[in-house]
């Protein structure tokens, strides 16, 4: 089970209106809307999305990593190894 588990609704109403920002940013680029207000609203969509992300890496420290610990030391350097990398690609993007 997934460490989101427990708050898998609040993720998905989260991306529901992330997916919903986007069809608007969609929207002001078909209505010519001026620059500045589109890039706006794209840096809006890329916060809630970084929020999401932080959100699901919390909670898979609090659950996978600390679970994986808890079976010892392979498997919690397999989990802390994939919590790493999921970090490294946060900070790049």
């Amino acid at each position: 089970m997934p460490g989101y588990a427990g708050t898998k609704e609040d993720y998905q109403k989260r991306l529901r209106r992330i997916e919903g920002q986007v069809r608007g940013l969609q929207r002001m680029v078909d209505e010519d809307t001026y620059c500045i207000d589109v890039l706006t609203q794209v840096a809006a969509v890329t916060k809630a999305l970084q929020a999401v992300s932080l959100g699901l890496l919390e909670d898979h420290m609090s659950h996978c990593v600390v679970e994986a610990a808890r079976q010892g030391d392979d498997e919690a350097r397999i989990k802390i190894a994939e919590a790493a990398d999921a970090i490294a690609r946060l900070v790049r993007s």
